[in-house]
């Protein structure tokens, strides 16, 4: 198509619209219409912000934020469209127009007016549908979360903060017919006796890491029993925030801008992220959950509106005779160089809708760049890429295309076991086998003392060692699916000096390590000690010491060292098999 039909083209598209002036100038009456009509949508859009800060005041906000949110988008386009089509109705049934005034070839004045009022009403229809498919979205979002918390809920036998045994109102454990593994007959048959035992059969894993028993339902629909306990408790945790009984000692005021109460969804939230403990009222300060999460990145939900009002757009500009393809020729060379000025950025774009699709890293990776930058993903963005620094020092500002077309390093992704591995060299003097017998116990040790500031291991186990003691597990057997024997303990050359030892074992995640390294090392240095295993001193010394003074002193702990030896073994050391 030529240039001249291109221009001319669009502009007999323009001219249709130029004439609407001039169908208003027809009738006063008409005139005073029209200004009635924006006059009122002026007052249906302030009516609307007044009643929204309303409805953020009250008590349905916070327990039902969905059906809030549906009532505020679906209240403007419903008051919208009565005065449009009201207005509409009015104009045509007292003829208002003067149908002598040439608009169109084929749409007469009143016609015309018409289309443009239905414009506005598919306009509005399009806002609200645009804005109501993310809360129904996000209010679906919510229902599968609801449903997994009640199957952590299910897992843990309870939460914390239930009010009394409510697990096992719903649900009876059922024995095994049969001995289970790891149990003798007679230890099995006292335990069914008393209410104890059976907690304790209840918890009980095997040393493959299975659960025992079945459970019966005693009521009809456990998960929406569930529900309405922890709404119970919403509604008590929303209670103690507005009455003034509360960790602040002062009455919490909904619908304020800076939000001092938790909605139900993001009370939820809270509680997830922090292993379903109960959410004490007053405890955070204000606007502590926005801050939170003020730069997690925009949800696929949240941009959604926008396509959908964008083609709605585009559908009545056509509508209105606009023909779309000469729309796009006349603005197809600006588009050019507009793409080539953004070229970077497009490519930025594209990099993140893909990263976001495959999920090839996601917040809170453990990456090393290319540059040799090491760090957690921070936020991802359309444009750039925050990396925070393990230790906070700072923050690494990268476009997102280079997350697909540079080398990372992702020490996350798909991993649910990370070594932590140290190293150690002891004397000569020392026996090889008891040596690997002590690192084995303090392996054994680190398993087992090394936790979290929640009390939960650090050390992925094939059995939870709180299991033992009739408490449930806290998830440190949880992640671990294959055929895994630690800790693991390697005695790897002779050196120069010492006896060189590596003892490692697999940890939760990246960061788990680092803790989990100090305390072996810590309790390295307590057995060592006390069994009297030296660590030569890194040093080349003229060596003038009495040897068969210093290997009787070394002799002395040898009984005691055997006995570790009996008991610990040397875990996978001598076995047969091939090397990992």
């Amino acid at each position: 198509m030529a240039e001249g039909e291109v221009v001319e083209a669009v502009s007999s598209q323009i001219s249709e619209f130029e004439t609407i002036s001039g169908l208003l100038a027809s009738s006063e009456s008409l005139q005073i219409a029209f200004t009635v009509l924006i006059v009122g949508i002026i007052g249906i859009v302030t009516i609307y912000r007044k009643f929204s800060q309303w409805t953020r005041s009250q008590k349905f906000h916070y327990t039902r934020p969905h059906i809030a949110r549906f009532v505020r988008v679906a209240v403007l386009p419903f008051f919208a469209i009565a005065l449009v089509s009201s207005t509409n109705a009015y104009i045509q049934t007292f003829e208002l127009f003067d149908d002598s005034v040439d608009i169109d070839d084929d749409l007469s004045a009143s016609e015309t007016f018409a289309k443009i009022l239905n414009t506005m009403n598919i306009l509005v229809i399009g806002y609200a549908v645009a804005h109501l498919i993310p809360v129904i979205l996000k209010k679906h979002e919510a229902s599968k979360l609801e449903f997994e918390d009640y199957e952590n809920w299910r897992e843990k036998k309870g939460f914390e903060d239930d009010e009394g045994d409510l697990f096992h109102k719903m649900f009876r454990w059922i024995p095994p017919k049969h001995t289970p593994e790891d149990l003798t007959d007679e230890e099995f048959q006292e335990n069914l006796k008393t209410e104890s035992g059976i907690r304790y059969l209840e918890s009980f894993h095997t040393g493959k890491g299975a659960s025992i028993g079945s459970y019966e339902q005693l009521v009809k629909d456990p998960f929406e029993e569930w529900k309405k306990s922890e709404r119970t408790k919403y509604q008590k945790y929303y209670q103690q925030c507005v009455s003034g009984d509360n960790e602040a000692g002062k009455k919490l005021l909904p619908g304020r801008k800076i939000e001092e109460i938790y909605q139900i969804d993001i009370w939820r939230e809270e509680k997830r992220v922090n292993d379903y403990e109960p959410i004490v009222a007053g405890a955070k300060p204000p606007g502590y959950a926005e801050q939170k999460r003020k730069d997690l990145p925009k949800s696929v939900s949240q941009i959604l509106p926008l396509g959908i009002f964008a083609a709605i757009v585009l559908g009545v500009i056509s509508w209105w005779g606009v023909d779309l393809w000469v729309l796009a020729t006349a603005t197809g060379g600006f588009s050019i160089g507009l793409g080539l000025a953004l070229q970077e950025t497009m490519q930025n774009w594209f990099a993140y809708i893909l990263i976001r699709k495959d999920r090839i890293v996601v917040e809170g990776d453990r990456v090393q760049l290319e540059s040799g930058f090491g760090g957690y993903i921070h936020k991802i963005t359309s444009r750039v890429t925050f990396v925070r620094h393990a230790l906070n020092e700072s923050i690494a500002i990268i476009p997102t295309r280079q997350l697909v077309n540079a080398q990372i390093l992702n020490y996350s992704k798909d991993l649910k076991m990370v070594p932590a591995i140290v190293n150690v060299g002891v004397s000569y003097l020392n026996d090889p086998k008891q040596v690997a017998s002590i690192l084995v116990k303090v392996g054994k040790r680190t398993m087992n003392e090394t936790v979290d500031e929640k009390g939960k291991h650090l050390v992925l186990q094939k059995r939870c060692p709180y299991i033992d003691i009739n408490k449930s597990s806290c998830g440190c057997d949880k992640a671990l699916h294959v055929d895994l024997n630690q800790p693991i303990v390697r005695f790897n050359e002779f050196n120069d000096s010492a006896l060189d030892f590596t003892v490692w074992v697999y940890v939760r995640d990246y960061g788990a390590q680092f803790k989990t390294k100090t305390t072996m090392r810590m309790i390295m240095y307590e057995e060592f000690k006390k069994y009297d295993i030296r660590i030569p001193w890194p040093i080349r010394t003229v060596y003038q010491g009495d040897e068969k003074r210093e290997a009787e002193e070394i002799g002395r702990l040898d009984s005691e060292r055997r006995k570790v030896l009996d008991d610990y073994g040397l875990g996978d050391i001598g076995k047969g098999g091939s090397e990992e």
